[in-house]
């Protein structure tokens, strides 16, 4: 679901539960999975915008990859919460798409990753964001590192 911040900005959010399946021995979240819950707020995120992953690979022959992930555990995440992934693009490069993605719980942050993403061709090469997808995330696009 995409929305307007106080600040104008717009920001995705996407609804997460935790299953059974995404916890780990202790009851919590697994802390992998919290990079599965932030890549499914990504992927809804395009789809949002009218391009999916896998229209753009399709179409134009590109794919995005995760470059760098830097991941603050912040609380624990348990079985049965109801979170909430808020995604902002923080910066579009040539190639490469900078993210701010924070996990929530309610008001408490859970997580918080920064996630850079390179736009590779068929043969891993990288290659120049289309407009079309450059344009689209625009909307979401604020330099400051902050979700609201």
């Amino acid at each position: 679901m995409i929305e307007r911040e106080a600040s104008g900005a717009e920001i995705h959010r996407w609804p997460i539960r935790v299953y059974y399946e995404d916890t780990d021995a202790g009851g919590i979240v697994y802390y992998a999975n919290y990079l599965k819950f932030a890549e499914r707020a990504r992927t809804e995120m395009m789809r949002e915008l009218g391009t999916s992953h896998s229209e753009m690979t399709r179409t134009e022959g590109l794919s995005f990859a995760v470059a760098r992930c830097e991941v603050e555990y912040l609380k624990s995440a348990r079985l049965d919460d109801l979170l909430e992934v808020r995604t902002r693009i923080v910066e579009v490069g040539g190639a490469t798409l900078d993210a701010l993605q924070v996990i929530r719980r309610s008001e408490d942050e859970v997580a918080r990753l920064k996630v850079r993403l390179a736009c590779l061709n068929r043969d891993g090469r990288a290659k120049r964001i289309p407009a079309s997808v450059r344009a689209a995330l625009s909307r979401f696009q604020q330099s400051e590192e902050r979700v609201e």
